[in-house]
């Protein structure tokens, strides 16, 4: 072996032992600056929030009544399948689902919410029958009777309803959030609204909607 030769498997080493040494810092340098077990980084970075992703909107709907009790439940429609009345689908679970999974909407926020309310008062989207829940597993579909029920809904019952809904998905958003808001609602509860009591968001207000 020359000299030449020699120094070139010497560089090269070198090299070699530089790149596994780099490698080696970068991958415990998180650990050492952050003061994390792995046991424990792996838990903190890949905790997936399901808990807003796996309620399920029978359940939901449970709560919700639970807190507004005089609500009409609308669950006197009979299913195609048994020909009987199913008492768990409800007018509280239909708007769940619609929200949830016919918009694909954030279940977390009170700007949502408000639009699939404007959608039920037609003021916002169109409402398609033949997505609506209940359409192809009820004898009727609901969605006229829904609109009426939600139409006759006052101003503070559609804000109760709202706020129960995101208290329900988010909880501690929106008592933090509640915490630092004053009082601004003097509506009477037995005042009759329009659809003009319900605004819709206009541009630039979303960050006073959201908890």
């Amino acid at each position: 072996m020359n000299k030449f030769e020699f120094s070139f498997q010497n560089r090269l080493l070198k090299n070699s032992l530089e790149l596994l040494l780099v490698a080696l810092i970068g991958f415990l340098l998180p650990f050492w600056v952050t003061k994390i077990e792995p046991r424990n980084f792996s838990r903190n970075f890949f905790v997936a929030p399901v808990n807003a992703q796996t309620l399920n909107p029978d359940t939901v709907a449970v709560e919700v009544y639970r807190q507004m009790p005089d609500l009409p439940k609308e669950n006197q429609y009979t299913r195609q399948e048994t020909q009987e009345i199913d008492p768990d689908n409800t007018l509280i679970s239909r708007m769940v689902r619609y929200h949830q999974y016919v918009k694909n909407r954030p279940t977390a926020f009170r700007l949502d919410w408000k639009l699939t309310l404007a959608d039920y008062l037609k003021a916002n989207e169109i409402i398609e029958d033949s997505r609506y829940p209940g359409y192809s597993t009820l004898t009727t579909n609901p969605l006229p009777k829904d609109r009426e029920v939600i139409d006759n809904l006052t101003f503070n019952q559609r804000q109760q309803l709202v706020d129960i809904l995101v208290n329900i998905y988010n909880p501690q958003k929106t008592n933090n959030s509640n915490s630092n808001l004053p009082e601004t609602n003097n509506t009477s509860p037995s005042e009759k609204p329009t659809n003009s009591d319900f605004q819709l968001p206009i541009p630039g207000g979303a960050d006073l909607l959201s908890p």
